[in-house]
């Protein structure tokens, strides 16, 4: 194992010694439980920032905990330009030609001459391929652009979700996440909202409180619709009409409806949902690396998403256990304007709980700025970890010192002595200052196995994983293609004339009838209980299902039917004014066909929605209903790592009498062999002056030897023959102090086999899991709702788009 390859360890570097401006051979390890009380990276432009930042989340991921990273400027998507075969090719297309010209190399010739100097740099630090090749292979890579089709889209506005109910029961973070994201969507409007005085926050905030405290989410659409007829009737003492009127509150629906049908919108409303869980993990348990990259979007844009995202991360904490192991981290590049020491914009809020909340429930957030004078402090002196680079002004250092001092309140704090460090300070150097340490410690950064070359544009994003987003627009645009075919072999201006004992209901259109179509389904809504005493199940379900109908022997395909988040009083009894009608199928015109359609709706129930659990043996923990293998296996992974810290301390204490035993015989054996050494010299000395004398004595003052000359000179003879015995004592000792060190290395090296043994001991990733299928009985399923729904498609430009 390489030195540095530790369990719960991240190699960071190596220590530096300022004065004589050399890398020492000591490695710096950080503990990643050290994480769990945050940390702050501080550096100009050009201190290495950027590149410690990439080198931390390497270290954390290839220890399997997950990242989220925001990134604003577009360096942190480098991480995904990991080459384990360091090969030219491999670098050619990411490196920067304009780079390549300024120093007179053709772009093969400087992908050459990247691919040498990042094999040189990794082996420096004891680095290679196959430790870039194990990063890969632990870690799934995604990066992500809300508001942009660059990257993966993010939907940030398809549902406005309500916290979940440990949030509610904590009335300051349960406020905080309704006055912001009252406040984040009124700046994607550009209204500048005052949550005390603006009328357009109080009426928003009131809507998602009571909305969320009936356990409801929200789209867009919904809101709309909720805006111009609220749920209640007064706000405060005033009723709902003298303090927003009807006719303000339509203006107020419109700007948001423009907001939707603006073009560019959609974006916002693509992709993959934005669920903290899954940013954390892919299919399977496997940690993800999922970088959000808000650089092309403008102030308003990047609030408002930051705003979502941190609420996001404290409704997720909340429902997770406690633990005192790092589970994941948050990280920020470029802080700046989202946690300013005076104003309180919205992301503010939700951030300071998380720096003061997280610590318990092992989310780690790290804070990256070029910019001291633009950070709360105050706030910050819940950070445990600094990692100061060098430093632009004296007004940075001095601002920074005063958030260090407050960091370190009721420990030692040696202001000159840090002042100092920092002004010494030089590119990839660090001051790293610890609150679990017993003193600051200066560091140089290791290389980064992530190729850095620089921000990455939208284009060059694009290019990162262009298989797998053109296979998803080839789907979308054959389904589209299909939709708008079969729409236009028949549209009517009206709904068909339908039987008694068929219920119709319609599907909520976000918008106008203009370009409206409508397509018919059968929709089904079911209260189903799922009851097991032996598992702990006993739990009731509303299961909303939508399916299509058709001509054919099979009309209706309910393993096919897709999943709603919709509950009966969301459907609406009208359609809008100006839509048109795709032709009814003849088997959905017949009432006795939809009998029988319910039959089978609850067959598919009883058979198909069955709860499924997940047991493992080996840890003997058993997955919540509700929780997907993928979400039981990250929690496998946290409790895994919680045991793997216990049984580390456990061996660590089983060998700390050994080591100290061994210490305490070290230092006698030193002791011994320094006092050898002293009587060594001390006897060297005193047989020199005794030949000095003798012979002296012989040849100055005297024309004869006398027998006192004789004498003293045989003393000094004899001297001269201990002097040999008494090396012979210093060479033993020597060799016991030699011995002793080695049976201290040769103990260490059990104690890391030991610790390396235990890896394979606690890999969720590869434990089997018996899966458990609990299905609903006959007698607890009861459908509530059950017809013919017309479902909104809006057509653009010959597509067609569902519009609900």
């Amino acid at each position: 194992m390489t030195d540095y390859e530790k369990l719960g360890a991240f190699y960071l570097g190596k220590e530096y010694d300022l004065a004589g401006g050399a890398r020492r051979d000591e490695i710096v390890l950080y503990d990643s439980k050290d994480l769990t009380t945050h940390g702050v990276i501080i550096g100009m432009t050009g201190s290495g920032k950027t590149g410690l930042g990439i080198c931390l989340l390497e270290e954390a991921l290839i220890d399997n905990i997950p990242v989220i990273a925001v990134d604003p400027k577009g360096d942190l998507p480098n991480l995904l330009l990991t080459f384990p075969e360091l090969a030219p090719e491999d670098f050619r297309p990411w490196i920067n030609e304009q780079d390549a010209a300024t120093r007179g190399m053709t772009p093969e010739e400087f992908a050459k001459d990247q691919a040498q100097l990042w094999k040189k740099g990794l082996a420096e630090w004891d680095q290679d391929g196959d430790r870039i090749r194990k990063l890969r292979d632990t870690v799934s890579f995604s990066v992500f652009t809300p508001g942009s089709t660059a990257g993966k889209p993010l939907s940030v506005l398809r549902t406005l979700a309500p916290p979940p109910p440990e949030m509610h029961r904590d009335a300051d973070l349960w406020r905080d996440a309704v006055q912001g994201t009252a406040t984040g969507l009124l700046a994607l409007l550009g209204i500048a909202s005052d949550p005390l005085a603006s009328r357009e926050h109080i009426l928003l905030a009131n809507i998602l409180d009571n909305r969320w405290t009936a356990g409801e989410s929200l789209d867009l659409a919904g809101l709309i619709r909720t805006i111009q007829k609220p749920p209640f009737q007064r706000l405060g003492v005033l009723d709902l009409e003298s303090f927003y009127p009807a006719k303000d509150r339509f203006d107020l629906a419109m700007r948001l409806n423009n907001l939707l049908a603006s073009p560019g919108f959609g974006a916002w409303i693509e992709g993959e949902p934005l669920d903290i869980q899954r940013l954390l993990y892919a299919e399977g348990g496997r940690p993800r690396a999922s970088v959000i990259s808000i650089a092309h979007l403008n102030d308003a844009e990047r609030m408002f998403f930051m705003t979502m995202l941190l609420n996001g991360m404290l409704s997720w904490m909340r429902t997770q256990s406690g633990t005192t192991s790092l589970r994941a981290i948050l990280y920020i590049d470029e802080v700046f304007g989202f946690f300013p020491p005076v104003a309180n914009p919205p992301s503010k809020p939700p951030l300071l709980s998380l720096l003061k909340q997280a610590r318990a429930f092992g989310l780690g957030v790290v804070l990256a700025t070029q910019n001291p004078v633009d950070l709360d402090y105050k706030g910050l002196s819940n950070a445990g970890t600094w990692m100061i680079g060098r430093l632009q002004t004296e007004q940075d250092k001095a601002r920074l010192l005063e958030g260090l001092e407050g960091a370190a309140a009721g420990s030692s704090f040696d202001r000159s002595s840090m002042d100092r460090a920092l002004t010494a300070l030089r590119k990839r150097v660090f001051l790293l200052h610890n609150v679990h340490d017993t003193a600051p410690i200066i560091f140089e950064t290791r290389w980064a196995m992530s190729y850095l070359r620089g921000p990455m544009t939208r284009e060059e994003i694009r290019r990162l994983a262009p298989g797998e987003k053109a296979a998803t627009q080839q789907v979308a645009e054959s389904e589209t293609r299909s939709q708008v075919s079969e729409s236009s072999q028949s549209a009517n201006s009206e709904a068909p004339m339908l039987p008694p004992g068929i219920d119709v209901w319609y599907l909520p259109a976000s918008g106008a009838g203009r370009n409206l179509r409508y397509r018919p389904g059968v929709i089904g809504i079911v209260d189903a209980h799922y009851a097991n005493s032996r598992y702990g199940i006993d739990e009731s379900q509303r299961l909303t299902f939508l399916a299509e109908v058709r001509n054919g022997p099979d009309p209706i395909d309910w393993s096919g039917a897709e999943q709603l988040d919709i509950a009966p009083k969301d459907l609406d009894g009208e359609p809008l004014h100006g839509g048109l009608y795709a032709e009814l199928p003849r088997p959905a015109q017949d009432a006795k066909s939809f009998k029988g359609w319910s039959r089978d709706f609850e067959r598919f129930i009883r058979q198909e929605r069955a709860i499924t659990l997940y047991r493992s043996r080996t840890f003997g923990m058993t997955s919540r209903a509700g929780e997907s293998e993928s979400d039981f296996r990250a929690r496998l992974g946290q409790s895994a790592r919680e045991k793997r810290d216990l049984e580390v301390a456990k061996i660590r204490r089983k060998f700390e009498p050994k080591l100290a035993a061994l210490q305490n015989r070290l230092r006698r054996a030193e002791h011994a062999m320094g006092r050898e050494t002293e009587q060594s010299t001390q006897r060297t000395i005193d047989t020199a002056i005794s030949f000095g004398t003798a012979i002296a004595g012989a040849f100055l003052g005297r024309k004869r030897v006398s027998v006192s000359s004789t004498s003293r000179l045989g003393t000094a003879v004899g001297k001269a023959t201990r002097i040999g015995k008494e090396r012979s004592d210093v060479a033993r000792a020597k060799e016991n102090v030699a011995a002793i060190k080695q049976e201290m290395a040769d103990l260490d090296g059990r104690l890391e086999d030991e610790i390396t043994m235990l890896e394979s001991s606690f890999d969720p990733a590869s434990e089997e899991l018996e899966p458990i299928t609990i299905r609903a009985a006959s007698r607890d399923i009861s459908i509530t709702l059950f017809g013919l729904v017309w479902c909104p498609f809006r057509e653009s430009e010959g597509q067609l788009t569902p519009d609900w």
